[in-house]
């Protein structure tokens, strides 16, 4: 469902929320190995995760590393995907064509319109805390 990027992002604020803190901060090696993902790939993701230092808080230089803050953890698995630029995989067509409504319907349309607000609510309630409790 969702892009690679996407899914090591998702994997990686859980890891966070479960082992970091301001106190505890967790080098991107132990993340990138932690999730199962290229070093590289990682920090690309983390990237756009600590943009404004909203959502993934980081510190450089010895004793540095990245973080969630107790208001992190409690931010919407949606908005993880909006930072990502990935929302429209819940909100637009599931077969990801730009023109597809009741008038314009792909083949998936009929069905995936009953799943699409429960799919939708789910991300939209559920936060990046209840996810690490998981």
């Amino acid at each position: 469902m969702f892009s690679k990027s996407t899914e090591y992002a998702l994997r990686a604020v859980i890891y966070l929320a479960q082992h970091s803190s301001e106190q505890n901060k967790i080098g991107i090696q132990e993340l990138a190995d932690a999730i199962d993902s290229p070093k590289s790939f990682t920090a690309k993701i983390l990237q756009k995760l600590t943009k404004d230092q909203v959502l993934v808080q980081s510190v450089t230089g010895p004793g540095g590393g990245f973080y969630l803050t107790p208001e992190s953890k409690n931010v919407s698995i949606y908005s993880v995907l909006k930072v990502l630029d990935e929302e429209t995989v819940v909100t637009g067509c599931v077969l990801g064509l730009h023109e597809c409504s009741e008038i314009n319907p792909c083949p998936m349309h009929s069905i995936y319109k009953t799943i699409k607000p429960r799919l939708l609510s789910m991300f939209e309630e559920k936060t990046i805390q209840q996810l690490s409790e998981s």
